[in-house]
């Protein structure tokens, strides 16, 4: 904010929660620029409240909340964060699978109350089979970070990498179902999009050994969240070890009274560096917005200068 304050007047939302709705329409009337954060809904009503809007600068990787096509039809650039917070996500994605397989937070709970039981077990992570849906730079990073454990890393990607490629990363391709199918841990890494919006429902849940966990540290509609509720409850599934949520921040009836879950609150990129970076790009592409150039990191510039 200070960067953007040197250059331009700013009106800022200062409490430490989303921005109420009507803040929001009321807010961007008469801007030139718009700085959002992933949990802004910034869709045709909005950019009608701002005629002059020059851009959009999404403070995230995510902009499945962001109309993209008004703005396209309107001439606003749409930005986000690209790599900004892969290793960061990949480092909370590690900590989930260590988590679920290692039972830390009903370790946690049970120390707390002085309920020491030394015959309470859990399941090893290293060498077993990590299976990874989406192989963009955190699904990478967490394939890295894999090799450190000896786990097998298979992969789902469309499009899949060059044969070269998997060689270089020790990562072997699998559809979908097969990956499922063999894995001891999947973890979620596609962006929300129409073909992804339920990936992981009953049928997906079902191919999973019951001795798996899935780990999402994606986006929360990715999965079918009562299906999994369900294949928790029954025992179809091992575990699971979320950060992000279908109805965010509700969850779906039943999750919070499960034991076989980690439930974290969307904080893969909450740290203090990761954030930093993220704030710096966003504004990067603000200032660049507002000046008339092509933003750096441009989502619907299509090429143009």
């Amino acid at each position: 904010m200070a960067r953007i304050a040197r250059e331009h007047s700013v009106e800022a939302h200062s409490e430490d929660i989303p921005i109420d709705r009507q803040k929001l329409l009321a807010g961007v009337e008469g801007k030139d620029g718009l700085l959002c954060t992933i949990t802004d809904r910034i869709d045709l009503e909005v950019l009608e409240r701002a005629p002059d809007l020059k851009i959009i600068a999404n403070n995230g990787i995510g902009f499945d909340k962001i109309d993209i096509e008004a703005a396209t039809r309107k001439a606003i650039p749409v930005t986000n964060t690209p790599g900004a917070n892969a290793d960061s996500v990949a480092d909370l994605t590690f900590a989930l699978i260590l988590a679920t397989a290692r039972r830390l937070v009903e370790g946690d709970r049970m120390t707390r109350h002085a309920q020491f039981n030394f015959h309470f077990l859990g399941w090893d992570v290293s060498g077993k089979t990590l299976g990874i849906v989406g192989f963009g730079s955190i699904g990478k990073a967490v394939a890295r970070r894999a090799a450190g454990f000896d786990m097998k890393v298979t992969y789902f990607s469309s499009p899949r990498l060059e044969k070269y490629e998997d060689d270089r990363l020790g990562v072997t391709f699998a559809p979908l179902d097969q990956l499922l199918k063999d894995s001891d841990f999947v973890s979620l890494h596609v962006p929300l999009l129409p073909e992804t919006h339920h990936l992981i429902g009953e049928r997906e849940l079902r191919m999973m050994k019951s001795s798996a966990c899935l780990i999402n540290t994606a986006r929360g509609p990715v999965v079918d969240e009562s299906s999994l509720v369900e294949a928790l409850k029954q025992g179809r599934i091992r575990a699971a070890g979320l950060d992000v949520y279908e109805n965010e921040p509700t969850l779906s009836p039943g999750l919070a009274e499960l034991e076989n879950v980690v439930l974290l609150p969307h904080f893969g990129s909450a740290t203090v560096e990761t954030r930093t970076r993220m704030a710096n790009m966003a504004a990067d592409n603000l200032l660049a917005g507002l000046r008339g150039e092509r933003p750096p990191n441009c989502l619907n510039c299509h090429g143009k200068q």
